[in-house]
């Protein structure tokens, strides 16, 4: 038989393709929904990413970008695979760490790992049982549910868990060699792999405790509680230093000396940062030699690890030097030191109180100035913004501030929870039952759950699936068939929690260490994030770390199902065969339930939308978008695969700020700059950041042209002021505005169909409501005014109808989006949820030629509900585009359209709950009764079955859930009333009014 060392290496890397093989498997092919889009952009091209970034990430990305050969169609496949070896290496790190300390609790070793020179080697039935526990507990983690979702696609997640287990690991190597001589290298990898995953994602810090307490138990013969204590002090000392010393605090700095040493000393630009680096030089020099000179083997080392976790963090410089070069994507503009600190402190997302603050009706009492934003002005850095910090009464604030959020919205939410009035301020304990019942029950255990006991479904907010209620009986079909429906019979569950007894009563402080790092990349994470109570989408894929620790775990119960065994079975190998044979049964009835719900080969509906979106428009077109899911795609497609780069995609919440204003009046591959007329000092921060309403009685309407030249020349015709010694600000007079048109020239431009020539107006008019006018809106606002129709201007079809500013009625749908046009539909209604003439001919030649919808037709694929939402905007479309056909008197046209929704998407792939009572009217009209009639009769159906579910079992979903139900209901209803079906109408409002007054 081969030595133990030979096997233990042999096995780790079976099990390193075993889950290499598995991921690229079920890998995505393209960039999935959220971040991914940006980041595989942004690798490829090195381009900078939302704060604070991913430049180890990125570089590493970039690295296997490079295999593509020039197929810009693999890049995604291959930044993807990036996740799948990060995930594997992952899974091979933990199976040798795993059989790390089961060989320790085989063998009988001192506890703490104290190396005992002439250690016998593990006799095959040991051999066995170490093996089959880290294949065990390495292949469950591998193929639970988080964990497999980060690994199939290009996020930072799958990563940043390498890096928690490569510390890990690398700990535990050290711990077995802390008696060399040179055993302290291991140290300074460690503090070099902390430095590289600075420029991943941050939850490696948390690992930094688990690693303090290994360290303290190695070098300590006899440890004590106070030196525990003083351990996990020196751990978050250690990681409060890295987190706020070294990440922000040495920028800042830095940042500081510019100021002075340029504004003060009348050095030119970057003489303080030369300046700061060479004292700081100076200093490690000086640590370096104290070293030496006192002959501190501890000193050394801590400034080796200083130095090595500097060259890791080494990797942002990437940010501010791609920064400087004006990139396409270049979020926050971070191109010198002091944006740079902004980027890294991720000012732009705010911040959340955390041991100390506010609660959500707090009372703001002053405002103060904050740290201010500079910028470069002539020889000078000048103080561009200084942000507002709101100060609360001391009466409104309390300690740990879980119920903080006063936006309404939230409070709704709140009141799910905690029984929270609004001007009540909430007590300790309404904050702590918040805190237990939802940041830690709803957002950390019911994640925990689906991972190792089973998975109600993918709807949002689903909880966990206990072996005892797993039974599909009375369940929502779109619960009931999912193939996230996923019951793991809690196998996982009781095997984590056999081999966390079995650690804890043969090793108790090496299981202390790993329930620490448990409860430090779980528990301790939700403390800290201190979530609102709902969130845009499942954040489970933060807590990896956490189900990391409990598959140590779960891997070190088959050591305990054998020392079960051992009256039974008292052979060695064959109770090692027998023990590891169950522990099994934990990674196979996961990756059994899984793979459908993880499997994404096949999933092309981001990219595909992202395509059929910029298809949709004009040649040197301008698009407006919602951020994420709306935007990432579609900055894949033109900067990866380069789709219709001649279009210029404009992101609205970004549109708010003065560095994404200045991008956008450059020029960008094929597209040229946005036809925006103000001056840069009219949109920078803290200038008409908002408009507000100040109506003059005197302007009955205004004229946008005038409107905006005013606000350019800073008119004090549009000033207000809210009280005395507040700073004036500009607004706008009257709600009534309207944009003069040359007809004459809008003719010469060809941009109108033929049958819309009546429609042109000659002046355009709408009201802009009692609302502010935000920046992005006087961004727009300006480019009407000033483009004269030169470019098209559209707004995607998923944009908030807020944001229409209520341009409703020159709008024209042309396929996924809204081209605005000085065209009045005459039969706009304002309460219609049909916005836009349908373009008929253009529609169509986009829709039914050019549109891809890959594999939305393909049995068998798993969509999620983002993959669902998404590709049901297709079918409005679809019914918008065959309705314009039936009322211009064309049923083949329309049958042509119907034919081709059904074909591309049916129920089967897309359920009909989404988008499809739309299509009934002109299903009923082409003569497809059969089609419209089974629409409706699924549709209510599954409604009632869902509405009785989620009142009776799941209240907490209800609110949530109830809305698809009942808008689809409502949908029915209309349908049926439209084309006559009283017998399905009467069915679809007796069920309304049954469940409407819950809302």
């Amino acid at each position: 038989m081969r030595s133990y060392k030979s096997l233990n290496d042999v096995v780790g890397w079976l099990v390193f393709a075993i889950a290499t093989l598995t991921y690229l498997l079920t890998l995505e092919p393209t960039a999935s929904f959220w971040d991914c889009g940006e980041f595989i952009a942004c690798s490829y091209k090195l381009l900078v990413p939302h704060p604070p970034g991913a430049p180890t990430f990125l570089l590493l990305g970039r690295i296997f970008s490079l295999f593509s050969f020039g197929d810009v169609t693999k890049v995604s496949v291959l930044v993807n695979a990036l996740s799948a070896l990060s995930s594997s290496f992952t899974v091979l790190f933990l199976f040798w760490s795993i059989t790390m300390l089961a060989k320790k609790l085989v063998l009988h070793r001192p506890v703490a790992g104290h190396t005992v020179p002439g250690t016998p080697e593990p006799t095959q039935g040991q051999t066995l049982l170490i093996l089959g526990a880290g294949v065990v507990g390495a292949l469950s983690f591998a193929f639970s549910d988080s964990f497999w979702f980060n690994a199939v696609e290009g996020e930072v997640y799958a990563m940043s868990s390498l890096c928690t287990a490569a510390v890990v690991w690398i700990m535990l190597k050290w711990e077995n060699r802390a008696h060399e001589v040179d055993s302290d290298k291991w140290l300074i990898l460690i503090a070099y792999v902390i430095g590289l995953s600075i420029g991943v994602h941050l939850l490696n810090l948390l690992a930094v405790p688990a690693l303090a307490f290994i360290y303290y138990y190695r070098r300590t013969q006899n440890p004590t509680t106070m030196g525990g204590v003083i351990t996990l002090a020196v751990s978050l000392v250690i990681v409060g230093l890295i987190l706020a010393g070294i990440i922000p605090g040495l920028p800042t700095l830095a940042g500081s000396f510019e100021v002075f040493f340029v504004n003060i000393a009348g050095l030119p630009f970057n003489s303080g940062i030369i300046i700061f680096l060479v004292l700081f030089i100076g200093l490690l020099w000086f640590g370096f030699r104290y070293s030496f000179s006192k002959k501190s083997r501890l000193v050394n080392t801590a400034m080796l690890s200083l130095v090595f976790i500097l060259i890791g963090y080494t990797s942002y410089l990437i940010i501010p030097i791609r920064s400087s070069y004006h990139p396409t994507i270049n979020e926050n503009n971070p191109e010198d030191v002091l944006s740079f600190v902004s980027y890294l402190k991720r000012e732009q997302y705010g911040d959340r109180p955390l041991l100390y603050g506010p609660q959500f009706n707090a009372r703001p009492i002053r405002y103060e100035d904050g740290a201010p934003r500079y910028v470069r002005e002539g020889d000078k850095y000048v103080v561009a913004e200084k942000r507002q910090n709101i100060v609360y009464d001391d009466a409104d604030k309390m300690l740990l501030p879980r119920i903080y959020s006063p936006q309404p919205e939230h409070l709704y939410n709140y009141q799910k929870w905690v029984d929270v009035r609004e001007g009540v301020k909430p007590t300790m304990g309404q904050n702590l039952s918040f805190l237990f019942r939802y940041q830690m029950g709803h957002q950390f255990w019911r994640y925990f759950l689906w991972n190792y006991v089973g998975r109600e479904s993918d709807i949002q907010q689903s909880g966990g699936l206990w072996p005892w209620n797993a039974g599909k009986a009375g369940l929502p079909e779109r619960v009931a068939e999912s193939p996230a429906r996923n019951n793991f019979f809690a196998i996982p569950l009781i095997l984590g929690l056999i081999g966390l007894f079995f650690h804890a009563r043969r090793d108790s402080r090496n299981a202390f260490i790993v329930g620490l790092l448990f409860v430090f990349t779980g528990l301790a994470i939700v403390v800290y994030l201190n979530q609102p109570p709902i969130e845009p989408r499942e954040r489970d894929y933060t807590f990896t770390g956490a189900t990391y620790a409990f598959a140590i775990w779960i891997g070190l119960s088959v050591l305990g199902i054998a020392e079960l065994l051992r009256k039974v079975l008292q052979a060695d190998t064959a109770r090692a065969i027998a023990a590891s044979a169950i522990g099994l049964l934990a990674p196979a009835i996961l990756v059994a339930q899984g793979w459908n719900d993880h499997d994404r080969s096949d999933r092309y509906n981001s990219v595909d939308s992202a395509k059929n979106l910029l298809n949709s428009l004009q040649p040197n077109a301008i698009v407006f978008t919602n951020g994420d899911n709306d935007t990432f795609p579609l900055w894949y497609a033109q900067e990866v695969e380069g789709v219709r780069t001649d279009v210029r995609v404009a992101v609205l919440s970004y549109l708010n700020t003065d560095w994404y204003i200045e991008q956008m009046r450059r020029r960008a591959y094929e597209s040229q700059p946005l036809p925006i007329s103000m001056p840069a000092d009219r949109y920078k921060q803290g200038t008409n950041d908002y408009l507000p309403y100040a109506e003059n009685p005197a302007v009955q309407e205004v004229n946008l042209k005038q409107f905006v030249d005013l606000v350019k020349q800073n008119s004090d015709l549009l000033k207000v002021s809210y009280g005395e010694g507040q700073p004036s600000m500009m607004s706008f007079p009257t709600r009534k505005f309207y944009l003069d048109v040359d007809t004459a020239a809008v003719e010469k431009l060809g941009l109108i169909p033929a049958d819309r020539r009546k429609q042109l107006v000659s002046r355009m008019e709408w009201d802009m409501g009692k609302g502010a006018i935000e920046k992005k809106n006087l961004v727009i606002l300006d480019m009407l005014a000033t483009n004269n129709w030169k470019r098209p201007i559209y707004f995607s079809s998923t944009v908030a109808g807020s944001d229409f500013m209520n341009l409703q009625p020159y709008f024209q749908l042309e396929g996924m989006a809204y081209r605005v046009l000085p065209l009045k539909d005459p039969n706009y209604e304002p309460r219609s949820s049909d916005e836009g003439y349908v373009n008929k001919d253009l529609m169509f030649e986009n829709m039914m030629k050019k549109f891809a919808f890959r594999n939305l037709n393909k049995p068998g694929i798993f969509y999620d509900e983002n993959n669902l939402r998404f590709p049901a905007n297709y079918r409005d479309k679809f019914a918008r585009l065959a309705n314009a056909y039936l009322a211009a008197g064309d049923k083949a046209k329309a049958k042509q359209v119907l034919d081709k929704a059904f074909e591309v998407m049916p129920d089967a792939t897309i359920p009909y709950d989404y988008y499809s009572p739309q299509l009934v009217p002109a299903l009923v009209t082409v003569g497809d009764q059969a089609r419209a009639q089974d629409i409706m009769d699924k549709m209510t159906g599954r409604a009632q079955v869902a509405l009785a579910y989620y009142q009776t079992h799941n209240p907490a979903l209800f609110d949530i859930e109830s809305q698809t139900y009942l808008m689809g209901l409502q949908g029915v209803y209309r349908a049926a009333e439209q084309v006559g079906d009283q017998a399905r109408a009467t069915k679809a409002l007796e069920l309304l009014q049954q469940y409407y007054p819950r809302q």
